[in-house]
Order: structure tokens, then sequence, then C-alpha cells
């Protein structure tokens, strides 16, 4: 069987993912909650679900999984939400913060670059727009809807990357491709039919992968 770790470091809500996973796995596949190194070594899939601060992110994830980025390069890999985030070069967020910088590119304060009057967090249901077809797209219409919350939104520099874009104001890049890692700034957990097809296409490209 293939195990499929769900990284806990303090910061998410587990949960929704879990429940989630569940309901898209097959008898291949089982879920467990990777709280440190030896919980993801021996693992075939990382999730890496996340809320809160850059910052204290990083600095968890560096202490208690000090090998997170080998794992990261060399697994199939699913960030969502700050789990995305932290994988570009910089946050400005907390004055910034220097992250793993597996994608080109920073998370900016959305208030920086939209008009005061929009609401941030940027929450709730937005369209994403695809930026190719791929296996991870199947059976989801491009500009499908899926839940958003977020405060600071990244912007991909390799086109190539991008996997999909939204608009708030402003086009932000709301997913990103790049090797084995597929990262989402929106909720799949959280999105619904079209949430859990996302997933459930996830698992089928991993076996792509192997």
């Amino acid at each position: 069987m293939k195990k499929i770790a769900v990284i806990d470091y303090g910061m998410s809500n587990l949960h929704s993912v879990l429940k989630s996973f569940q309901k898209v796995i097959n008898k291949n596949y089982y879920l467990s909650i990777a709280q440190t190194s030896n919980d993801i070594e021996d693992a075939s899939i990382l999730v890496l679900p996340g809320q809160g601060a850059a910052n204290s992110c990083v600095e968890k994830l560096s202490s208690n999984f000090p090998d997170l980025k080998k794992h990261i390069l060399n697994k199939p890999f699913l960030g969502i939400c700050l789990g995305f985030q932290i994988l570009f070069e910089k946050s400005h967020e907390n004055g910034g913060v220097s992250c793993f910088s597996l994608i080109e590119g920073d998370v900016k304060d959305f208030r920086e670059v939209i008009h005061k009057d929009m609401k941030v967090p940027h929450m709730g249901w937005n369209k994403v727009k695809q930026k190719y077809d791929h296996i991870l797209w199947k059976s989801i219409p491009d500009e499908s809807f899926f839940y958003f919350v977020h405060s600071y939104c990244a912007q991909a520099n390799i086109e190539s990357s991008i996997l999909s874009s939204t608009n708030y104001e402003v086009d932000f890049t709301s997913s990103i491709l790049k090797d084995n890692i597929l990262a989402c700034q929106f909720h799949p957990e959280k999105s619904s039919k079209y949430g859990l097809q996302l997933l459930s296409n996830f698992i089928n490209w991993t076996e792509e992968l192997e």
C-alpha cells in the first residue's frame, strides 16, 4: 500500500483535508499524519496544508522536518494555501520572509496591489482559469469555481510553472505545476465537487509519475 502523509506542523486544519482524501483514495492507499521527519521518510505522497503566518510556517517546518525540501523534490507533493505560498522565493509578510525557493516568484500582500475598497482577505468562491490541458483538470471545466481564503497573493515568474490563474481585481497565480509538485492557493478540500475531482486527479497523476 502507498502511504499519503499529510504534514502536521501545528498550523493547519487537517480534518477537512483528511476527510476529502478519504473520499477519493482506493484500497491501494492509506492516510497518515506526519509530525516528524521519520513520518515522511517512507511516504509515497506528501500533502502540505497550511494556514497562518509565513514566517511561523517556515520556522516550524524547518525545525520539525529539516529534510522536507529534499522530500518535496523527490516525491509527489501537494501544497495547499500556505503550503503553496512557502514554495516561492519570498513572502512579503512580516517585513519579508525567505521561503523554500522551489518556484521562482514572490508572494505579496493583496493590500499592496489592489484598491482599498476590495475586501481582504480574499474569501469565498472564485473562478480558476486553466492555463493548459492536463490530467489534473480532467472532468473540471475551465473557469470552475474553487474556494479561497487568503490575504497574500502569489505570482510565479516562469510561465510554464503556472497551472492556473485567478482574478481578484488583479490576476494572480492560483496553482502551479512543476515536475512532481502541484500546489494551489485555493482549498480543494473545501471546493465541493470539483475540489474532490482535483484530488482524485492528483492521485491518478502521481501514478503516472512512477
